[in-house]
């Protein structure tokens, strides 16, 4: 048996106080391996580089990405690298969050336009640090995209907004085409110690269930919810 720690970072707040897990040697076919940054791959990532953008892709170390990138597609990461939460199930770091980049939407709007995206997917953080969980955020990259690209379909994967009153209306005010949220678990599991309020459906079913008349009228939109 081989056990692998990493080192790279500190451990997650979560996992802290426990003690390690041997991980056993994965085997050889189960490994994906992501090209040089070469061809399309390359370009994509310069592409992002240069708008100083973050990536579902490279912070939830998808084994996709190399698929994805090859093909111009990417899961623009909006509101920083660092989550102010620290659910178990996640890659992402967590931490105290710098201010939000005012020109973000403007640099994502650019990079979906550059590559040519007909359908992108816009998600984040959690920031509950932010007043409105970072509601006004999202609408002003909806916004930016509309204004540069007009025929791109934007598919928004937002937090739960704890306790941010309107928040989620000012998301859905600014009129995305698929409004999407996951869950951890489902309803029956939700009080486990485990889930916390990370993506426990006590605090998400609400907000997904409100004012369910906003979501009329909206042609193939859909609001896609796990509950």
């Amino acid at each position: 048996m081989v056990t692998i720690l990493d080192t790279r970072r500190p451990r997650h707040p979560e996992k802290a106080q426990r003690p390690d897990t041997p991980i056993l040697k994965k085997p050889d076919w189960i490994r994906v391996r992501v090209p040089a940054a070469a061809g399309q791959t390359g370009e994509t990532r310069k592409i992002l580089r240069a708008h100083g953008l973050v990536t579902v892709c490279e912070e939830a170390a998808c084994p996709n990405i190399a698929e994805c990138w090859q093909q111009r597609h990417a899961t623009m990461m909006i509101m920083g690298s660092i989550c102010t939460r620290a659910c178990a199930f996640c890659n992402v770091a967590t931490g105290r969050p710098g201010p939000l980049d005012p020109a973000e939407p403007d640099n994502v709007a650019a990079a979906v336009g550059e590559l040519g995206l007909q359908h992108v997917v816009i998600t984040s953080v959690d920031r509950d640090d932010l007043g409105d969980g970072g509601a006004e955020h999202f609408a002003r990259t909806i916004r930016a995209i509309r204004t540069r690209t007009p025929s791109t379909t934007i598919e928004v994967l937002t937090p739960d907004f704890l306790r941010k009153g309107g928040a989620l209306e000012t998301v859905v005010a600014a009129r995305p085409d698929i409004y999407n949220h996951n869950l951890e678990t489902v309803r029956a599991r939700a009080t486990s110690p485990r889930c916390g309020c990370c993506s426990a459906s006590r605090s998400s079913t609400p907000a997904c269930s409100q004012n369910p008349a906003s979501w009329s009228g909206w042609g193939n939109s859909a609001m896609r919810c796990c509950r």
